[in-house]
C-alpha cells in the first residue's frame, strides 16, 4: 500500500525538522504511532534508529525504523529494519522551501503481511489510510504554523 500526499505550511523547513526528527513531536501529528522513540543513543543522521507502535485497523504493528538518507531540513528517509505484523515499511518526507513557506511531501509504503489476504486489505483500506494521512499533513501544518 501507497499513500502520498503534499501540504503547503507557512513556515520555514528549520521550524517543521524537529516535527519529523524527535519522538515526542512526531508523536504530536503522527496519529497511527502509538509509541515513538529513540531505539539508541544516536539521535541524528543517518543510523538513527527508532522504535514505533503502530496502531492501525488490525492487529498492532511493532516496528524499527533506520534512517537511511537524513538531509537536514529537507528529507528524510525511514526503512523498517525489522518488525511484527508489517512486511515492509518506508517512509519518505520532503521539505521544499517556498516564497511562502514549505511545501512538505509525504509517501509512505506499506508492504502488507498474510498474502493475498494482506493485499486485499490493503486496497480495501487504501482509502481510510489517505484520509488519515491527510489529517495528520493537517496537523502538522497547524503545529508548524503555531
Amino acid at each position: 500500500m501507497k499513500v502520498e500526499k503534499s501540504i503547503e505550511i507557512l513556515a520555514t523547513p528549520d521550524k517543521i525538522w524537529p516535527f519529523l526528527v524527535v519522538p515526542e513531536k512526531i508523536l504530536m501529528w503522527f496519529d497511527s504511532f502509538k509509541k515513538c522513540e529513540y531505539s539508541d543513543d544516536k539521535h541524528s543522521g543517518v543510523g538513527t534508529a527508532y522504535y514505533v507502535e503502530e496502531k492501525v485497523p488490525g492487529p498492532l504493528r511493532k516496528i524499527n525504523f533506520e534512517v537511511k538518507y537524513w538531509n537536514e531540513n529537507e528529507n528524510l528517509v525511514l526503512e523498517m529494519t525489522s518488525g511484527k505484523n508489517v512486511n515492509s515499511y518506508k517512509i519518505r518526507w520532503n521539505l521544499k522551501g517556498t516564497q511562502s513557506g514549505t511545501t512538505f511531501h509525504f509517501v509512505e509504503e506499506i508492504g502488507m503481511p498474510f498474502g493475498v489476504i494482506g493485499k486485499i486489505l490493503g486496497v480495501l483500506g487504501q482509502g481510510t489510510a489517505d484520509k488519515m494521512v491527510e489529517n495528520m499533513l493537517v496537523k502538522l501544518k497547524n503545529l508548524s504554523e503555531a
